[in-house]
C-alpha cells in the first residue's frame, strides 16, 4: 500500500472493518492518555506528538499491529513487551490475539512524562 494519507481518519478509513476497529481503539487510548498531543501522519502512519517531540506512532498491517514508542518507550517496559515480536523501537500485537490497550496506555503515559521532564 503505496498511498500518502492526509488524516488518521484516512489511514483508519484504508483498513478492513475489524482492523478500523482496532486502529480506533488504538488511537483512543493515545489520545485518551495524551490528551495534549498533536496528531498527524509521519512515516506514512498516524503519529502523535508532544511539544514538537515524538511520543508514539502506531501501524495496521495484514497480521498486525505495528506500535513504536521509541527505543525508551520499548525498553522501560521490556519485561511486558518480551511476549511479542519486536524490533528496535517497535513492537508487533497479533490482530489474532487480544491487543494489550492497557499497556499501550501506560507506554504512552511514560512518554508523556518523559518528554514533559525534559521541558522542566
Amino acid at each position: 500500500m503505496n498511498v500518502e494519507f492526509k488524516t488518521v481518519e484516512e489511514y483508519i478509513a484504508s483498513f478492513p472493518k475489524e482492523v478500523q476497529e482496532i486502529l480506533l481503539q488504538v488511537r483512543n487510548t493515545i489520545l485518551q492518555h495524551a490528551p495534549q498531543a498533536t496528531e498527524g501522519i509521519a512515516y506514512g502512519m498516524p503519529a502523535y506528538k508532544l511539544k514538537g517531540k515524538p511520543l508514539v506512532y502506531f501501524g495496521g498491517y495484514q497480521k498486525y499491529i505495528g506500535f513504536y514508542a521509541t527505543p525508551t518507550g520499548h525498553s522501560k517496559f521490556e519485561t511486558e513487551l518480551a511476549s511479542y515480536k519486536q524490533g528496535k523501537g517497535s513492537v508487533q500485537f497479533p490482530l489474532r490475539e487480544p491487543i494489550p490497550y492497557d499497556l499501550i496506555a501506560r507506554i504512552v503515559e511514560f512518554r508523556v512524562s518523559e518528554t514533559l521532564d525534559k521541558f522542566k
